[in-house]
């Protein structure tokens, strides 16, 4: 993989200092105190007064979700920045807050993402039907535009009927319309838990001393002494090998050939724990990640767009989506007494969403191989 920012060339060698890293830490930081604001403003915490949930309006619940997911994406991109580049932050302060980051966003991360794969599903339930009316994906989200799934955050209010939920079901067969009908029922249920998991953290002291901690990171970043004239760009280069040396541990030949059903093997294992095979996969997604926010850092709002990293990102979040949905899938064919045709019809998209975990390596697979091209 190509090393740009390691080259001594680079236009933007020169502020590849620790104060580009105090300055993205500071700008991102306000991020999330503006997010917050927001958040609080819309009602998003549940705390507002009543009578500015009223002045929100019907847009209060769309702009609370917006600012949930900036939120989130500023703690990510925070955190990622403390691993990469900790060796020239203070020690005990980013080892502190590191873990606190990752469970903000992961608990905000949980309430769309359990929305998302009822969608998912219910349309491969349709699909596979031969149905000839689709769900409407409206209300959904996908991936943002970088690959990096900040959609997955968590609104305001109590979770709404799923579009896909009202789709009349008059056209799927008995076992899969018991299958769909059980999957809302699950999904909907781990969403409002995680709706109501989201609320509480926002409204926790712990979340108040992330969002302290945050408040003070906006205006002093606690580098070392050596961060002033420390040199950003072997630790950003350390970030990129270690994912090319995760890729490198893929099994690229084999994704490199569609259909070669490996992502099916283990499929009838007793064993309800998500595919071992999947895990390497998906640390190369986190990895992916680390290495985009580290060119982030480096070249500020001037960072070229990779597309070749943009469509390898996008790829690995199919990868997810539909390695979780299949696990979803899974576990509820386990539900006890069910009839053999709502089993059956669990195990067939259980099979299909493995199939697009296949796909989504495949096309992994061909980003990856591609020519790095940047866009200005």
């Amino acid at each position: 993989m190509a090393q740009q920012h390691l080259d001594p060339t680079d236009p933007m060698a020169e502020s590849a200092c620790g104060d580009a890293l105090a300055g993205y830490l500071r700008a991102q930081a306000t991020e999330f105190l503006r997010a917050l604001r927001l958040h609080r403003e819309t009602g998003g915490d549940g705390g507002a007064p009543a009578r500015t949930k009223a002045r929100a309006g019907d847009n209060g619940s769309q702009e609370s979700v917006d600012a949930a997911r900036a939120l989130r994406r500023s703690a990510r991109r925070i955190s990622a920045s403390l691993h990469t580049f900790r060796p020239l932050l203070d020690t005990d302060w980013s080892e502190a807050i590191r873990p606190e980051l990752a469970w903000l966003s992961g608990t905000l991360a949980m309430e769309h993402a359990y929305a998302a794969r009822l969608e998912r599903l219910l349309l491969a339930l349709h699909r596979l039907s031969g149905a000839a009316v689709l769900p409407a994906q409206t209300g959904v989200p996908g991936d943002s535009a970088d690959g990096s799934a900040d959609s997955r955050t968590a609104g305001d209010t109590g979770p709404p009927a799923h579009p896909a939920a009202t789709v009349e079901r008059g056209n799927l067969t008995v076992g899969a319309a018991k299958a769909g009908a059980l999957l809302e029922r699950q999904l909907t249920l781990a969403r409002t838990r995680a709706h109501s998991s989201a609320l509480q953290a926002l409204g926790s002291s712990r979340f108040h001393a992330v969002a302290d901690n945050i408040a003070v990171l906006a205006s002093e970043v606690p580098l070392t002494p050596v961060a002033a004239t420390a040199d950003l760009r072997p630790l950003a280069g350390a970030a990129e090998e270690r994912l090319t040396d995760a890729v490198a541990a893929l099994p690229l030949v084999t994704a490199g050939n569609p259909y070669n059903a490996e992502a099916l093997i283990h499929g009838l294992s007793p064993d309800p724990a998500p595919h071992p095979q999947d895990a390497p996969w998906h640390q190369v997604r986190l990895l992916l990640r680390l290495h985009r926010y580290a060119r982030e850092v480096l070249h500020g709002d001037s960072a070229p767009v990779d597309v070749r990293l943009l469509a390898a990102g996008q790829a690995l979040n199919r990868h997810r989506d539909a390695s979780e949905a299949a696990a979803a899938a899974a576990q509820a064919a386990r539900t006890p007494r069910i009839a053999p045709a709502t089993a059956y019809a669990l195990g067939v998209l259980h099979a299909d969403q493995r199939h697009e975990v296949e796909a989504a390596r495949f096309a992994f697979q061909q980003s990856w191989q591609m020519q790095t091209v940047g866009t200005p």
